[in-house]
């Protein structure tokens, strides 16, 4: 594989930690939220960074889709919904739902630009198998 790109982060204390990139542009203190027995606050979590990842990387593949068919995105929007859970098993599991708001057009074509993102996005291939993904395309934001 030829690298495109490559950083590095550290995370000292896990949930309840301090999470910093080598470059210092991500540094941050990270909380357990009070859903799950932490003391919550106004600090980040796993699931806000890995919403955050999957929605910015998502839109960027709805962008190289609708321009592979020359289609207008507007401005559009990706919202993830993270939810983390337990299993029947007792494991931890991870869900993800995906909403699309694409701005004039018809829901055809949304739908299409939606499901071929999910192809192509470097987190729908990671994730793929591993935990459920809802796509929603929506038709008001």
């Amino acid at each position: 594989m030829k690298n495109l790109y490559k950083t590095k982060v550290t995370t000292h204390g896990g949930r309840n930690g301090h999470t910093r990139s080598e470059d210092g542009i991500l540094d941050m203190e990270l909380k357990m939220p009070k859903s799950m027995g932490g003391e919550g606050g106004e600090y980040s979590n796993p699931e806000q960074l890995f919403a955050a990842g999957y929605s910015s990387c998502y839109g960027s593949a709805l962008e190289v889709v609708a321009k592979k068919h020359k289609v207008d995105l507007g401005d559009y929007s990706v919202t993830a919904v993270v939810k983390l859970g337990q299993t029947e098993s007792g494991n931890l599991q991870l869900s993800v739902t995906l909403d699309s708001y694409i701005p004039n057009v018809d829901v055809e074509t949304g739908e299409k630009l939606v499901n071929e993102a999910h192809e192509i996005c470097p987190y729908s291939r990671a994730t793929r198998d591993n935990i459920d993904v809802t796509l929603n395309l929506l038709l008001d934001e």
